[in-house]
Formats: C-alpha cells, sequence, structure tokens
C-alpha cells in the first residue's frame, strides 16, 4: 500500500509538473517549427531564424504561464540537444582521415579559444566571453555557443552575451560558406586539401557540408569528417568550462575553512557524459541507421527549440549595445582561424 501511495504521489508531482511547463514547450516548439520551415525554404541559419522569432516574441517569457516551459526549453532542453550530438561521430570516421587532421583539429581548437580568452581580457571583457566566443568560432558556431554556455556559472548577462555570440558566428558561418569555397580555388588546394580547410573553419556543420559538396564528393566527404572531429572536441571544451565554473565558484564569498557552502557544479556536465557515451557506444556497437537519424533530427530539433526559448529571454536592445568590440572580436577569431589552416595546409 505504502509503495502504492508513492507512486500515485510521484505520477502526481509529473503531472503538475507538465501542466506548468506545458505553455511555455509549446511556444518555443512552435517557435522552432516555423524557424526550421524558413531555414528550408529560404536556405539560411535555422539558429539565427529561431532567434530572431524568439526575440520578436520576448513578452512571452515575463508571463506567468508561459515563464516556466521557457526557462525548462532554455537549460534542460537544451543539454539534451547537446547530448544527442554525440551520435554523430565514430571512432571510424577519425580514423579515415589519419592523425594529421586530427592534431590540425587539436592546435586550432586550442589556440583559436586561447587567442579569444586574451584579445577578450585586453578589449576589457571577462574571460569568459572570450572563452564562449572563441569555443563557438573553433568548434561549431551555434550549437557550440550554447554547449559552452551551460557549463558557465549563472550570470545576469550570460543570455545575452550568448545570443550575441549566436548571431555573430552565424553571420560570419554564412560569408564563409560562400567565400571560402572561392579562397581554396585561389589557394589553389587539392580536393583533400580543400575539405580539410571547409571542415576546419566554416562554423555550422549545415554549412560546411553546403560548401564542401559543392566542390564535389571528396572535398565533400572530407570536410564533414573533419567538421565531425571539430564537434567532438566540445568535450574537452565543456570540461575545461566546467573546471573553471568550479574554481570560479570556490573563490566566490561563502566559503568555509576552504570549501564551499553552496553546491558546486559539476567537474564534467552529465550531459558531457552523455555525449561521450553515445559516441563510444556508436563506435564498438554501431546502432542502427533508423536511431542515429532519428537522434540527429531530436538534437537539432531540441537546439533549435533552446535557441528559440533564449531569444525569448531576451530584449533586442541588449543586443544591440553591445558596441563594436565583441563584433571585431569575432571577426578576428574567424579571420586567425582560416589563416592558421592554410599555414598547416601549406
Amino acid at each position: 500500500m505504502s509503495r502504492l501511495l508513492v507512486a500515485q504521489a510521484w505520477l502526481h508531482t509529473k503531472k503538475n509538473r507538465a501542466q506548468v511547463l506545458w505553455p511555455g514547450v509549446s511556444l518555443s516548439a512552435v517557435v522552432a517549427t516555423a524557424a526550421l520551415f524558413l531555414s528550408e525554404h529560404y536556405q539560411a541559419p535555422v539558429m539565427l531564424f529561431a532567434l530572431l522569432l524568439g526575440m520578436a516574441l520576448n513578452f512571452l517569457s515575463k508571463e506567468e504561464r508561459s515563464q516556466p516551459g521557457i526557462e525548462f526549453v532554455a537549460k534542460e532542453i537544451l543539454r539534451w540537444g547537446v547530448a544527442l550530438l554525440g551520435l554523430k561521430i565514430t571512432a571510424a570516421q577519425v580514423q579515415t582521415l589519419g592523425w594529421q587532421p586530427v592534431l590540425m583539429v587539436v592546435l586550432a581548437v586550442t589556440c583559436t579559444i586561447v587567442l579569444g580568452i586574451v584579445m577578450a581580457k585586453w578589449m576589457g571583457f571577462k574571460s569568459f566571453f572570450g572563452f564562449l566566443s572563441g569555443g563557438s568560432v573553433a568548434i561549431c558556431g551555434a550549437s557550440a555557443a550554447l554547449a559552452i554556455a551551460t557549463a558557465f556559472p549563472h550570470h545576469p548577462q550570460k543570455d545575452r552575451a550568448t545570443l550575441f555570440v549566436v548571431i555573430s558566428v552565424s553571420t560570419l558561418s554564412t560569408f564563409a560558406m560562400v567565400g571560402y569555397p572561392i579562397l581554396v580555388g585561389w589557394l589553389g588546394l587539392d580536393p583533400v586539401q580543400a575539405g580539410v580547410f571547409l571542415g576546419g573553419t566554416i562554423h555550422d556543420v549545415a554549412q560546411v557540408v553546403g560548401a564542401g559538396y559543392s566542390m564535389g564528393q571528396q572535398t565533400g566527404d572530407t570536410a564533414t569528417v573533419v567538421k565531425l572531429i571539430r564537434v567532438a572536441m566540445l568535450v574537452p571544451v565543456i570540461l575545461v568550462a566546467a573546471w573553471l565554473t568550479r574554481r570560479t565558484s570556490e573563490e566566490q564569498p561563502g566559503t568555509v575553512n576552504g570549501s564551499n557552502t553552496l553546491q558546486r557544479p559539476p567537474l564534467l556536465p552529465w550531459f558531457a557524459v552523455l555525449f561521450v557515451l553515445l559516441v563510444v557506444v556508436n563506435s564498438v556497437w554501431p546502432l542502427p541507421a533508423l536511431v542515429v537519424s532519428t537522434g540527429h533530427s531530436v538534437s537539432r530539433v531540441f537546439l533549435v527549440g533552446a535557441m528559440a526559448a533564449i531569444g525569448m529571454k531576451t530584449h533586442l536592445k541588449d543586443i544591440v549595445s553591445v558596441g563594436w568590440k565583441p563584433v571585431a572580436l569575432m571577426v578576428f577569431e574567424t579571420v586567425f582561424l582560416a589563416g592558421l589552416f592554410i599555414a598547416l595546409l601549406k
């Protein structure tokens, strides 16, 4: 009888929670659907559409009924979307290219993030913003920005900074998708080198695929694999971000005899652990194609929905007021990444 009562209480709690979250979750789903539709018909970054549509509905985040669900999508659904990205990567894909492109990606990601941190501090920003901007440029654009931000400590300006980075990196990625194939032709790179360059420098996964296959099958295949190696760098980068967050929390007021009285964030967030597990499982025991493709689709929808929810939490004036320095920082990071790959390929 006692177990039955416990089960009934649990079900009642879950039902009440679902009723509270449903208005905000459904709104985020509607915005995400509209963004996906517009992206497919106008060939523009889906994250940018989700962000702009969400910002147009900013007033909904202040509504008592919709606010809890919007917050839930912006945090929990985002983490599940990041975790499911692990289904895109297998060890076999990395082995097909050899160790040189892997080392190039590791070097490029590390140098770009370090550059972002140094330049951000020089410009008067916090190192976390440099980490966020450098990580988004170096890894996979808007998806990386959202993933890295989840590992950072709560701050009143975190959503604003994340949205700015998403807008900037999506815009720069669109320019790169159009301009980099032309640059590859000028540089005289062979198909494999062209694929390494495109996969190593264009920010968004979909735009890497578009630019790569526009130059041929071999270039497209190489670009896609190199891009997925960059996506795999999310795990160590999130680990570092979580470690920095943990260290920052220990240095905040409220410590007693060197130990934080507040709950410290985990060294490796659960969604990063799940990301790694999916990569390992899919590498050792390849999952059915239907499972992998469904996971890809769910991950994309979750990330777009999270971007819409974050957009609904932000005012346009907050983005416009950032000034020219953050724009210059992200442009510099993008140019640096492209220059580094050109130097490594020559």
